[in-house]
C-alpha cells in the first residue's frame, strides 16, 4: 500500500509540475512575442516593373560670377532641375531619395540649417548620393525684411551647418518664401557668392492640394531649361513624385541639377545680363 501510495503521489505532481512548466512557458512566450503597433505612415505603393531612368550625362557643373538671378536655364536644352524646399524632413527626405536613386536622377534641395542641424545623417546621405544642397536660411524667415548684417549671418549660419553636416558648402541660395529685395540679391552675390534662385514652375504643393494635382501641374508647367519648386517637408508631395518624375522622363526630359543649369545656361549666352532669366527680382513669390 506505501508503494502504491507513493506511485500515485509522484504521478499527481508530475501533473501538477507538468502543468506549471506549461504555464510558465505560455507566458514567457507571450511575453516575448512583439505587440502590433498600427503603422500610422503611409507609404506609396512600390512601381510595379522597371522605371524609366535618367540617362549619365558629364556636365559642366562650374559657373562663373555672371550670374546674380535664376528662375529658368537655358530653353536650348530638355533639360529640368527638380528642386525640393525646407528639408531634410526624417520621414519623407529619405523616401524621396530612394525614389530618385532608383532613377538616377540628380536632385538639389534647399536645406533650412536648423533642420540640418537637427538630421545631419540625412544631408550626408543627400551629398553622398550625389545630389545638390542649396541654402535655404537657417530658420526660414523673411530675409527681405532683415539688415544687412543679419541677413549675411543668417546665410552663413546655414552654411556653417551644412558644412559640419556634409562638409560641403552650398554654391547657390534661395530666399524663403521666393521674397528678396534685388540690393539683396547683389548683396549676398558679392559677400557670399550665391546666385539667388527661385523657380519657373511652382505646383503651390504646400497647400496640399493632393499627390494628382501635384503632378499634374508639375508635367502641365515643365518646359525646357524648367526649375521647378517642391517640398519634401510635405508627404503628400513625395507620394506625388513616382509619377511626376516618370511623367517628364516619359516626355524626353533629362534632370539636372541647379549648378549645372546655371552652368549650361550662362555658357549658353556669356554675353546675357546678370539676371539670367524670369521675373524681375524683387518679386516675392508667395507660398509658406
Amino acid at each position: 500500500m506505501k508503494i502504491l501510495f507513493r506511485v500515485l503521489l509522484l504521478t499527481l505532481l508530475g501533473i501538477s509540475l507538468g502543468n506549471c512548466s506549461s504555464n510558465k512557458s505560455k507566458k514567457a512566450s507571450a511575453a516575448s512575442s512583439p505587440k502590433t503597433v498600427a503603422n500610422t505612415q503611409y507609404r506609396a505603393p512600390t512601381v510595379k516593373g522597371p522605371v524609366p531612368l535618367n540617362p549619365d550625362m558629364n556636365l559642366p557643373s562650374n559657373f562663373g560670377a555672371g550670374c546674380v538671378t535664376l528662375s529658368r536655364g537655358s530653353t536650348a536644352y530638355p533639360y529640368v532641375a527638380m528642386t525640393f524646399d525646407d528639408g531634410p524632413h526624417p520621414q519623407n527626405t529619405p523616401r524621396l531619395l530612394d525614389m530618385l536613386r532608383a532613377r538616377n536622377i540628380k536632385a538639389t534641395f534647399y536645406m533650412i540649417g536648423r533642420s540640418v542641424d537637427m538630421y545631419p545623417q540625412i544631408v550626408r546621405r543627400v551629398v553622398a548620393e550625389g545630389h545638390e544642397v542649396g541654402n535655404h536660411s537657417y530658420s526660414h524667415r523673411l530675409l527681405s525684411k532683415l539688415s544687412d548684417d543679419e541677413l549675411l549671418r543668417d546665410l552663413s549660419q546655414t552654411r556653417d551647418a551644412i558644412g559640419r553636416a556634409a562638409g560641403v558648402q552650398p554654391r547657390t541660395m534661395r530666399p524663403p518664401y521666393g521674397s528678396l529685395l534685388q540690393r539683396q540679391r547683389e548683396l549676398v552675390h558679392s559677400q557670399l557668392g550665391y546666385p539667388t534662385v527661385s523657380w519657373s514652375v511652382d505646383p503651390l504643393d504646400w497647400k496640399r492640394p493632393g499627390p494628382s494635382v501635384v503632378t499634374s501641374r508639375i508635367l502641365a508647367g515643365a518646359g525646357n531649361g524648367a526649375v521647378v519648386l517642391s517640398h519634401d517637408l510635405h508627404a503628400p508631395t513625395v507620394e506625388a513624385m513616382p509619377a511626376t518624375l516618370d511623367g517628364l522622363l516619359r516626355r524626353g526630359y533629362k534632370f539636372v541639377t541647379v549648378s549645372q543649369m546655371i552652368a549650361l545656361s550662362t555658357s549658353a549666352a556669356p554675353a546675357a545680363p546678370r539676371v539670367a532669366a524670369g521675373p524681375a527680382a524683387e518679386t516675392a513669390m508667395a507660398r509658406p
